[in-house]
């Protein structure tokens, strides 16, 4: 039986450019942020803990290495099994999450190893929960920090990078994205909610919130796109690995051939110029 209801035809079916890659962010088969850092860095050894609440299971950090040289790697964890995706909390972490990324932030600015976050998830965790213990107050304390760490940081947007809970993660000298990846202040389920008092025009709101990597690039949101195979990420894995591998290395140099001062510098100044607009009169 045609899945298509009498009188639609298939032109007015057409998926937009924008669901399209909503649609590649979210397949169930792309790399996750630890399906990356299992392929481009040796040596994990995972930190476990804020030292104020528990231990975070939507969030892993830990040393690392990147072609010898070490560094701290941060990414949140989604889970494969829904099993897995409960215990992970679907990655969406919790407020001792985000200081446990904070921590590990600190600990790798005091023996000066670069800072490399990956970015998975739709946002920080909304329970009640999350908001009694300082869900707010833990993601505008890591965008403080980061602003001001005294250690090369990038940040990695490999699937969808939502609201406050990514930029917790992404205030970073390099903000990298997947070419099939998003970076949105809300979801276009959400959004069409909103705007339209129904989910079913989630694809009306993904092109008209510019959510793109294309996009948010040209809006300055992000540095670099990352491009991956024709298919997607997750149609060759360790292709789309092989090409983030090349685009950390090129921007992970520049930083380490900067100053401390002038580096710190050119990432404030960078998130003070995110979203200006002029107008004519």
């Amino acid at each position: 039986m045609s899945e298509t209801s009498p009188g639609i035809s298939i032109e007015a079916r057409a998926v937009s450019p924008a669901w399209m890659k909503v649609e590649r962010a979210r397949h169930a088969k792309r790399p996750y942020p630890m399906d990356l850092i299992e392929r481009l860095f040796t040596d994990f050894s995972e930190i476990h803990g804020d030292r104020a609440y528990s231990d975070d299971e939507a969030i892993a950090c830990g040393l690392a290495r990147f072609h010898g040289e070490e560094v701290m790697v941060i990414g949140n964890r989604k889970g494969g099994s829904t099993k897995e995706r409960v215990r992970r909390n679907f990655g969406m972490p919790n407020p001792e999450g985000y200081r446990k990324a904070l921590r590990a932030m600190k600990f790798a600015e005091k023996f000066g190893r670069p800072v490399i976050t990956f970015i998975d998830l739709p946002g920080a965790f909304p329970g009640l929960g999350a908001e009694e213990r300082g869900q707010a107050e833990a993601i505008a304390r890591n965008l403080r920090e980061m602003a001001r760490l005294r250690v090369p940081t990038i940040a990695i947007i490999s699937g969808e990078g939502g609201s406050g809970g990514a930029l917790a993660l992404a205030v970073a000298d390099r903000v990298l994205i997947l070419e099939n990846a998003l970076y949105f202040v809300i979801t276009p389920e959400a959004c069409a909610a909103i705007m339209w008092r129904d989910a079913a025009h989630k694809e009306r709101a993904a092109e008209a919130m510019r959510i793109t990597a294309q996009e948010v690039r040209e809006l300055g949101c992000v540095d670099d796109i990352v491009p991956e195979p024709a298919e997607g990420a997750h149609s060759d894995p360790d292709g789309a690995t092989a090409l983030l591998d090349s685009c950390l290395s090129y921007h992970l140099a520049q930083l380490k051939a900067m100053t401390v001062d002038q580096m710190i510098a050119a990432r404030q100044q960078k998130f003070r110029q995110i979203a200006r607009f002029y107008t004519e009169e």
